[in-house]
């Protein structure tokens, strides 16, 4: 379905909304699941286009997986399977760069792709590092589709770079301790997005695995042989996709809660970065309440957070002062170039902002008025540039703007629900 958004000029939010549940969670807690000796129960997890890729690939692996009211329940096998057809991963780069040495552990040839997007998203770092584990594999010219022979993964020393993406290097940690012999890990690159590695290393530990980490996220010892045991989990609230309805609150100059918000997940920096930038924020047991402000401009290092890259940038269009975004260079690498996407939807709407080296720089407070935007098939564009509408003068039309389903497919119901002016048509 193609979806058009039109928003207007929203004078006031005002409400309570649950965070929809985290995408990132819910891809590893049903990775691990599928690995597990036993029936695992994941509460709450979110169902959209990206994880409903992860569910169906794991399934496709030979796991059982059913779905009940509230939770996703999911029967483990040992005894992996190659499908017959090519699992499609559609545009989940988590999902193939997660189930890429997981095909590994299946008997027979897998073959992983995608959407046209997700074959433009390099993966030939991961090929290489699973290769020197003993595994046969090969890849487009360092793109999907990648092609797998599995029969188990030998073990032992491999490398890898941690300046693509880190979801390589939770890969690995999926499977090493599945392996013949013990495993080391060498990120020989500074690694970016830490806190997610460090979200993969808690949801495996949690099924009875050990690994050891050290030297700041670059090294990683896997003792081979062991055993995935069947747990539950209950999926937390998402930061990312809470993010834009913050900022939302924020150039409004509303008062919001949400809620489902625990402590210490990727993302939650960007309570830090509001406050830095002058928004009233309160931060309770498992809630967020976002209460206006006046935004003064920030430097922000991406280098953890690609994904609160876009609605930072809005937030900075509203803020007193000049903002820079840097370490952002992945960002080229996602969806879209979401560098350019941001500078060239957001300029269309009145902002002044430019391409830095490796991000932005933003000098505010901009005055915005309506447009139609392209979100260029990208979720957190699309996003982003819902907030700004609500800030401009007029009307803004965001076509194609179901392309949110990737992550956050309540996102214009919630934010109708918080009072916002947004019709589909």
């Amino acid at each position: 379905m193609v979806t058009l958004i039109q928003i207007r000029a929203t004078k006031e939010l005002r409400g309570r909304i649950r965070a929809p549940p985290s995408k990132s969670y819910t891809h590893r807690a049903v990775i691990a699941a599928s690995l597990a000796k036993g029936k695992s129960r994941i509460h709450q997890p979110l169902i959209s286009e990206d994880t409903l890729a992860t569910i169906d690939a794991c399934a496709c692996l030979g796991a059982n997986i059913t779905r009940d009211n509230t939770a996703l329940i999911i029967t483990g096998t040992d005894r992996l399977r190659a499908p017959s057809k090519p699992i499609d991963c559609r545009e989940s780069a988590s999902t193939i760069r997660f189930l890429t040495p997981v095909a590994a552990l299946a008997e027979g040839s897998t073959v992983l792709t995608g959407s046209p997007s997700l074959k433009k998203r390099p993966i030939a770092p991961l090929v290489k590092a699973l290769q020197l584990l003993g595994v046969e594999g090969t890849s487009d010219n360092g793109y999907p589709p990648v092609s797998i022979v599995g029969g188990g993964i030998r073990g032992g020393q491999t490398s890898l770079v941690g300046n693509i993406s880190s979801q390589f290097v939770s890969g690995l940690l999926f499977v090493c301790p599945l392996a013949r012999e013990n495993t080391e890990i060498e990120v020989t690159t500074p690694l970016e997005s830490k806190p997610y590695v460090q979200l993969t290393v808690d949801t495996i530990e949690k099924h009875g695995v050990k690994i050891t980490v050290s030297n700041n996220f670059q090294s990683y010892r896997i003792p081979q042989g062991q055993t995935y045991m069947a747990q539950n989990h209950l999926v937390p609230g998402d930061y990312a996709s809470s993010a834009f309805l913050m900022v939302a609150a924020a150039v409004t100059h509303s008062k919001i809660v949400i809620s489902n918000l625990l402590h210490h997940l990727p993302d939650d920096s960007i309570i830090d970065i509001l406050k830095e930038m002058k928004v009233d924020v309160h931060v309770r047991e498992d809630s967020v309440e976002v209460d206006g402000g006046e935004p003064r401009a920030a430097s922000i290092d991406a280098k953890d957070i690609p994904d609160l890259v876009p609605p930072c940038a809005v937030l900075a269009c509203f803020s007193e002062g000049d903002t820079i975004i840097y370490n952002a260079k992945r960002l080229r690498l996602k969806e879209s170039d979401r560098l350019e996407a941001l500078s060239s939807e957001l300029k269309r709407m009145g902002a002044n902002i430019k391409v830095t080296g490796d991000g932005l720089r933003i000098k505010g407070p901009c005055k915005l008025h309506g447009a139609t935007v392209d979100p260029h098939n990208d979720h957190r564009i699309a996003m982003a540039c819902a907030i700004a509408g609500l800030r401009s003068d007029g009307r803004t039309m965001i076509p194609r703007a179901d392309c949110v389903n990737k992550s956050y497919p309540a996102f214009f119901q919630d934010l109708k629900k918080l009072g916002a002016e947004i019709n589909v048509r």
